[in-house]
């Protein structure tokens, strides 16, 4: 994919100079990542583009972006070739010596990196960029076969072994192998009930895996909790809070993907995920305790009902 992700940059970067010296103005064509432009798919069981794009025309009101634009991709194609990596906040700092084209504010910068991402239809590490952010911890009864970066021997990880510890999740787990005899896969959303549940051992007495998504899953959590289901065929049960947030931000997005990287779901996703934990409705079936939700939670809430296609299709929640 390495050699394949440079011609893809190549190849754009090739068309724009050849418009350019006819003297027309350059375009560039990316996906629109939001709701609005994603659907679900009951029988794949995640979000896909509906196909609405934005054209990001060379104008003099758009050489600012239009120049970022390149000059990251230029940046990406460099990382590539030497097999280098660089964080998202490396990026926006390299920025700083683009002269005109630099960014301001480290949110502008991920927002190029994310349409240059969505123009080649390739994930931000293919393009070079990894996350600041960890990608969650795993312990239980699970070994992980990785490899060496060196020597290239397979290492065997043995997630019984940490202590009150856990294994970090990568930023790559594509070269990963399982090996397991556990009946399922708990995914918690807090790293305290994380750590509670590792401090007890409930791994043991439960014959599970326990995964922490320490808040709305990275990208390579949802990928190696995806890769480890389909690999060892078990059930993965997710320990969200019931409130807005936890359902329709954290359970969602590590079940059908997000709606801002449609065009990767397929793979960031873990659409047999099922949740595990109180409901709304069980707060009133039950009459237990509760607080007042805040005015975000409802707004979180309704938008989630009006604008969500998961849940538009899912009425019962």
């Amino acid at each position: 994919m390495t050699t394949e992700t440079v011609r893809r940059i190549e190849k754009t970067a090739t068309a724009i100079h050849k418009t350019i010296l006819k003297r027309d103005k350059p375009n560039l064509r990316f996906p629109m990542r939001s709701l609005s432009n994603v659907k679900y798919d009951p029988q794949r069981g995640h979000f896909e583009m509906r196909g609405k794009r934005k054209i990001r025309t060379l104008t003099v009101s758009t050489v600012k972006t239009f120049a970022q634009t390149l000059r990251m991709m230029a940046f990406s194609k460099e990382l590539v070739e030497n097999d280098d990596i660089a964080t998202k906040r490396e990026a926006y700092y390299v920025s700083k010596n683009w002269d005109e084209a630099r960014f301001l504010e480290q949110p502008e910068s991920d927002a190029v990196m994310d349409d240059v991402e969505a123009l080649f239809e390739v994930n931000r590490e293919q393009l070079g960029f990894v996350p600041e952010e960890k990608g969650g911890e795993v312990s239980g009864k699970l070994v992980i076969v990785d490899r060496d970066s060196e020597t290239r021997k397979s290492l065997r990880i043995d997630c019984t072994r940490f202590g009150s510890g856990a294994y970090s999740i990568p930023i790559s787990v594509e070269h990963l192998r399982f090996e397991t005899e556990a009946k399922f896969i708990l995914v918690i959303e807090t790293a305290g009930m994380f750590q509670r549940l590792v401090k007890h051992k409930y791994w043991k007495t439960a014959h599970c895996i326990l995964v922490s998504m320490g808040g709305v899953p990275t990208r390579a959590c949802r990928r190696f909790i995806r890769r480890l289901a389909d690999a060892m065929k078990i059930p993965v049960y997710v320990f969200v809070d019931g409130d807005p947030y936890g359902i329709s931000n954290i359970y969602r997005t590590l079940k059908v993907g997000s709606g801002n990287a449609a065009h990767l779901n397929e793979y960031f996703c873990v659409p047999q995920a099922r949740y595990l934990g109180i409901t709304p409705q069980d707060i009133v079936d039950y009459k237990l305790p509760t607080h007042p939700l805040k005015d975000v939670d409802v707004k979180r809430a309704r938008d989630a009902i009006k604008n969500d296609p998961f849940f538009q299709h899912h009425r019962e929640w």
